[in-house]
């Protein structure tokens, strides 16, 4: 049996499943710019456009 015989497992996905992403326009919550986001904007959370979110200090990931 071959690597690309039989069904695909784990994470593996290939580019061409994926869907055109919806972007939604907000306004950057430190340069106050107007920019895209890929979700729908939460009032009262913050937004950040790609390069202050880029600036954000790393936030330990919680298991």
């Amino acid at each position: 049996m071959g690597f690309n015989d039989g069904p695909r497992q784990g994470g593996y996905r290939d580019n061409f499943d994926r869907k055109p992403v919806e972007k939604h326009k907000a306004i950057c919550s430190e340069c106050k710019k107007e920019c895209e986001v890929p979700f729908k904007p939460t009032p009262g959370k913050p937004v950040f456009c790609q390069e202050c979110f880029a600036k954000q200090p790393k936030k330990p990931r919680r298991y």
